[in-house]
């Protein structure tokens, strides 16, 4: 994301409808969870960001995953909040609790997709563009999914960086100290899917909606 854009996206929050960003933000959660839970979590790629901040934490330090989590999202909103603002904070309350609706309904049912397990490469790559498309649909709307997205959006402002560099970044340090207890052929099937979902959060960010569907 060039300089200026993610301020504009904070800045430019009001001037859509409530509603459009909410259908917009449900959405994106549904495809994000939806790709996680059928794709990722069957076939056991490691996720970058906070999920493998946290599982990189557990291994080495022997904490529980159910204090690990909330402390690495709260310091995430917690730089978020002050260089993104409160408008930030409240949008991505929104989006956070429907990704874990998502999470709940998708559990709910037996899986939807065949078991790519045989097929890392297939798996890593369609699960980067369910993630990809879902983060990018909520962050549009000015909200995140989770703490890592809260990092990127503020590495962005801060650097100036294209969101796509900022969510890559955060992403292959994670992964980079995973492989001091992760096999490095695991870890490429990582390389591989968190490189498509930054690209294509970037991209949805970036994509021109046709002109009926943009509020003047």
């Amino acid at each position: 994301m060039r300089r200026g854009e993610i301020s504009a996206y904070v800045e430019k929050l009001t001037l859509s409808s409530s509603w459009i960003r909410l259908f917009f933000i449900l959405l994106g959660a549904a495809i994000c969870s939806f790709g996680i839970h059928n794709i990722h979590q069957r076939t056991g790629i490691t996720e970058g960001g906070i999920i493998g901040a946290m599982l990189l934490v557990e291994h080495w330090l022997g904490a529980s995953p159910a204090y690990i989590t909330p402390v690495l999202d709260a310091v995430c909103y917690l730089m978020a909040y002050r260089y993104l603002g409160i408008r930030f904070i409240q949008i991505s309350v929104v989006s956070t609790i429907s990704v874990s609706f998502f999470y709940k309904v998708w559990e709910c049912f037996p899986p939807m997709l065949p078991d790519l397990s045989d097929h890392p490469i297939l798996a890593a790559i369609s699960g980067g563009m369910f993630v990809g498309i879902g983060i990018g649909l909520i962050v549009r709307q000015g909200g995140s999914g989770g703490g890592d997205d809260a990092l990127a959006l503020v590495i962005a402002r801060v650097t100036h960086w294209r969101i796509s560099r900022c969510y890559l970044f955060t992403d292959l340090t994670v992964l980079l100290l995973s492989l001091s207890y992760i096999p490095f052929t695991r870890i490429v099937y990582s390389l591989i899917t968190v490189t498509i979902s930054s690209y294509l959060i970037d991209f949805v960010l970036s994509f021109q909606w046709p002109a009926l569907l943009q509020r003047k």
